[in-house]
Order: C-alpha cells, then sequence, then structure tokens
C-alpha cells in the first residue's frame, strides 16, 4: 500500500532511477581509482553562513588541494515571503532561501553531508551543477526522512555554480520553494583581469533570486495552507501557468532592503554573486557598474568590464565586482522593472563616504521654467 508521502508525490524507485542506481555504485572493480590519494589530503571543516553573506575563505589558496567539509540539514518550513504576512510552505537547506554559498578553490574536493529529519515529510538529494556524474551527485545523496548520506566530488572548475533539490518527479516544486543554493570554485591563483593581473574584493554579496507561486483563493487572496502536502496540488496548478506571484531577492519581498540593506563604503570592493536557479534574470545595479563581469560565472573566462546590466540564465550563478565612488543608497535590481517594482526583486546597498563632485554635481536645483 502507498504511503500518503508516495500517494501525493510519487517514489524514487522506477525502472530508471534504479538503473542509474547500479550504474553509480558500480564495484570497486569496475571503478577508476581517484587521480590523487584524497586520503592523504588535508581536511578543512566549514561552517555555512546564512545569506547574504559567506563564510570567511582565502582569496587565494595556500598549499595543494583539500578536501572541505560541508553540512546541510533540509528543513521544510513555513515562511513569511511578503509584508502582507503571505506565507509559504518552504523547503530550505539550513532554514535559509537562498541556501548557503559554498567556497572551496580549482582542484578542492567538497564533501557535503545531507541531513533529512525524521520530521520531514519528503525525500530530497542535491544536484550540483559544479559536480562531474550521477545527476550532479542527486542520485547519491538521495535521502529519505531520517537519513543522512555524505558525498564527494572533486571541483575540478572555477566558477559561480547552482546547486538545487531534484528529486525524481518534483523537482521544479523543491526548486521554487527555496531549495537551491550556490557554490563558487575560486582560482587557486584568484580572480584575475583581462590582462591576468590579481583582482580583490573586500566582501561579497550573495543575492539568490527566487520566483514563487503561491495560490490565491476565490477573493483573490493568497492561500495559507495548513503543510507542505496540502499545499502541493494547487501550487504546481500556479507554477503550470508559468506567472510568478512573488519575485523576490533572498527569500522575501524587502529581505536586502530597510534595516537589511546590504553596506559598504566608498573605495570598497565588492563581489556580487547572483544566482537563479529557475528563471532568466538581468541584474543592474542603480548608479554603479559591473567593473568586471563574468556573466557565464566561469572565472576562467575573460570577465566583461564595465556593464550596465548582465544577464544570468535560469539554472545558473554569475559574478560581478564592483568598487563603490560614491556614497549614497544604491538599488540593486532585476533590470526587468516590473519584477523589480511590482513583485520583489530589489535590494539597497548602503554606501558611506565622501561626495565626488567631479563625478556628479547639480548644477541647480529644482525650480521654476525660465522663459527665455
Amino acid at each position: 500500500m502507498l504511503t500518503r508521502r508516495e500517494a501525493l508525490f510519487g517514489t524514487m524507485t522506477g525502472a530508471a532511477t534504479a538503473a542509474l542506481m547500479t550504474a553509480v555504485t558500480a564495484t570497486p572493480a569496475k571503478a577508476r581509482a581517484p587521480a590523487v590519494d584524497v586520503n592523504s589530503l588535508s581536511r578543512e571543516r566549514v561552517e555555512l553562513v546564512k545569506p547574504p553573506f559567506v563564510h570567511a575563505h582565502q582569496q587565494v589558496a595556500t598549499g595543494g588541494p583539500k578536501i572541505v567539509e560541508f553540512q546541510l540539514v533540509v528543513k521544510e518550513q513555513p515562511m513569511v515571503i511578503d509584508d502582507e504576512g503571505t506565507v509559504m510552505q518552504a523547503m530550505t537547506y539550513n532554514g535559509s532561501i537562498p541556501a548557503p554559498m559554498m567556497v572551496v578553490h580549482e582542484g578542492d574536493y567538497i564533501e557535503l553531508t545531507l541531513i533529512n529529519p525524521e520530521s520531514n515529510e519528503m525525500p530530497h538529494n542535491v544536484d550540483f551543477h559544479a559536480a562531474t556524474g550521477a545527476l550532479g551527485g542527486a542520485a547519491l545523496t538521495h535521502v529519505n526522512p531520517g537519513e543522512q548520506a555524505t558525498l564527494r566530488f572533486k571541483a575540478d572548475r572555477a566558477g559561480t555554480f547552482v546547486y538545487h533539490c531534484a528529486p525524481e518527479g518534483m523537482i521544479p516544486w523543491h526548486v521554487v520553494t527555496g531549495m537551491s543554493g550556490t557554490v563558487m570554485v575560486l582560482p587557486r591563483e584568484g580572480l584575475k583581469d583581462e590582462n591576468g593581473q590579481p583582482l580583490h574584493y573586500d566582501k561579497i554579496f550573495y543575492i539568490g533570486e527566487n520566483d514563487f507561486y503561491i495560490p490565491r483563493d476565490e477573493n483573490g487572496k493568497f492561500k495559507n495552507f495548513e503543510s507542505l502536502g496540502d499545499s502541493y496540488s494547487e501550487t504546481l496548478e500556479v507554477m503550470r501557468g508559468l506567472i510568478p506571484s512573488h519575485v523576490v531577492f533572498n527569500g522575501k519581498v524587502g529581505a536586502l532592503t530597510g534595516d537589511n540593506a546590504l553596506k559598504a563604503n566608498v573605495g570598497e570592493t565588492v563581489l556580487f554573486v547572483h544566482a537563479q536557479a529557475n528563471r532568466d534574470t538581468r541584474p543592474h545595479l542603480i548608479g554603479g557598474h559591473g567593473d568586471y563581469v563574468w556573466e557565464l560565472g566561469k572565472f576562467n573566462d575573460t570577465p566583461a568590464k564595465d556593464l550596465e546590466t548582465w544577464f544570468i540564465r535560469g539554472g545558473s550563478a554569475g559574478a560581478a565586482l564592483y568598487t563603490f565612488k560614491q556614497p549614497g543608497v544604491y538599488a540593486y535590481v532585476n533590470h526587468n522593472l516590473i519584477e523589480a517594482a511590482e513583485l520583489g526583486a530589489t535590494a539597497h546597498v548602503m554606501v558611506e563616504g565622501e561626495w565626488d563632485n567631479d563625478l556628479m554635481a547639480q548644477i541647480s536645483p529644482p525650480g521654476p521654467i525660465a522663459i527665455l
């Protein structure tokens, strides 16, 4: 007899999944030995940090490759996603939307332990776009409630990469209710400009953009469901219309504005990392630029320079480096301005410092029109 969970959402035991699992759990005799003796590598355990911030890390690697240990705990929980109190039955890694960023260097190994507590309703896993093989690790990290699994993969290419939940038959639902994050793999020598000269950042602002699909009742009000399972069928119906009810940064309308605005100083260089696991987006910093932009998120590419707006494909993450030159409030937006102004895709950066009249100056204040 099917359980309530299986009846609602299907299972992970189909023929295709069984064949895949047979392939990816091959016996040692059929598996190629690692090129590096990973058992001889040093280990570093990293405590992940809630976005928009990122755990401490070196921009230039010291020493050889290492194993970097991370842990993600799946949290299924209701979350308020706007100032009107709209509640989404969310699925998250570590309780945040987006999920935390993991930073390593090219050649390092990521060792991720995924924990799915018994209290959860759903199976979960992780598909790492930075990984090679086995559905990005999704087949090897599949955990039912009450289980955990550990995956190791080599970060063999530099850049910014999305990771997300990808259980069979449920991928879109898990992604658009919160289950995506970012891995940043830095070159071992750090970031470089078009001439191969070093680039440095003072801080990272990690922006995770999400499209949410909240059903409405007969009066047009957003519905509040008692549980994750109860929300499924109506949420799926809205998702299939491809029109989001919310487009937000970091899990909520206004999550990075007001008291939660990002902060910087004139002269500071910020690396903006922007991820969108589902839809295309076009970041723009009003009053600033992308001094150096890795639009495709790949650090071994030559960065574009002086961009006004850049394009992030759905299912990817990109990076832009900017040194602030003027104080004030900067709006960082998705430059689909309808989504920015009406659906929530706006953040603010509060910058302190001295104004430079050479860059901008008001010649005369507003006043009556002079008839010439």
